[in-house]
C-alpha cells in the first residue's frame, strides 16, 4: 500500500474499529499525521496564532489514528483493548511499537482476512531452517554455527 492509498484508507475508515491494517497502511498514515502536525505548527507560527491550527489538526487525526492502531493490533491477532497498554509509562509504548513494526499474522485470523492477501496460517509464516524441505523430507542445514550443538 502506497502513501496516498494509506491516507485515503485511514481517513475513509476513520471510525472503523473492525478489520485489519497492514504495517504499510499504519506507518504511511503515521508519517502523514507527523507531516500535518509540522504543517500546523508552521502555519501557527506564521499567523501568530495560539496553536489553534495545530489543535484542529490533532483533533481531526485523533480518531483515525486510534482506529488505525486498533486495526493494526487486529492484524497481530490482538484485541484493540491492548491499545490501553500505552498508559503504562515507557514500557507500554515500547511494547506497542514492537507490535506495530512486526509483521501481522499471515492469512485470515479472528478479525478478518489478511490485508496483504496471504492465505497461509500462523504468525509471520515463511520458511525457516527448522522446516522440513518438501523436496528431500530432511531438515535444511544452516551455514550459521550452532553454539552447544553437536554435529
Amino acid at each position: 500500500m502506497g502513501f496516498a492509498e494509506a491516507i485515503s484508507s485511514g481517513l475513509r475508515n476513520y471510525v472503523t474499529f473492525s478489520g485489519r491494517a497492514a504495517r504499510s497502511e499504519y506507518w504511511w498514515f503515521f508519517l502523514f499525521a507527523i507531516l500535518c502536525s509540522i504543517a500546523g505548527e508552521i502555519l501557527d507560527a506564521a499567523t501568530g496564532g495560539a496553536g489553534l491550527i495545530n489543535l484542529a489538526v490533532a483533533l481531526g487525526l485523533f480518531l483515525p489514528s486510534i482506529a488505525l492502531a486498533v486495526r493494526r493490533l487486529h492484524d497481530k491477532d490482538r484485541s484493540g483493548w491492548w491499545y490501553l497498554i500505552i498508559f503504562i509509562p515507557l514500557i507500554g509504548g515500547l511494547i506497542l511499537l514492537y507490535w506495530f513494526v512486526t509483521r501481522g499474522t499471515t492469512g485470515p485470523n479472528r478479525f478478518g482476512p489478511d490485508p496483504l492477501g496471504g492465505s497461509g496460517g500462523g504468525s509471520g509464516g515463511g520458511w525457516s531452517a527448522d522446516t522440513p524441505r518438501a523436496d528431500t523430507g530432511r531438515y535444511a542445514a544452516s551455514s550459521v554455527p550452532q553454539v552447544g550443538r553437536k554435529p
